[in-house]
């Protein structure tokens, strides 16, 4: 089972770990500066989970309107911290 620590020592890497979950995935690209990759990964996807993390990435766009959907599709509040802690408790919550 990976830890937050392995986690992040992970994003020295060209890839992500090939174990994880697609969401953490996202969240993997998302590190990594690459927002497009994250997106695609959980764009076509349904379930709570990725909904939440899509919210967030459409916060990081600075889509405010489309995070609030996908906030609302994951049954979880808008976020009121800045980014940085968003990403880490969505890695804390998820992992």
């Amino acid at each position: 089972m990976m830890t937050i620590q392995d986690f992040k020592h992970s994003l020295v890497e060209d890839k992500p770990p090939m174990d994880l979950k697609i969401q953490l995935q996202a969240l993997w690209w998302d590190a990594k500066g690459n927002w497009q990759k994250a997106h695609d990964l959980i764009d076509h996807l349904e379930d709570p989970v990725s909904a939440h993390i899509h919210a967030y990435l459409h916060r990081v766009e600075g889509d405010m309107w489309n995070a609030r959907y996908w906030y609302n599709r994951a049954r979880q509040s808008v976020f009121e911290g800045n980014l940085e802690e968003e990403w880490s408790y969505l890695l804390a919550k998820y992992i």
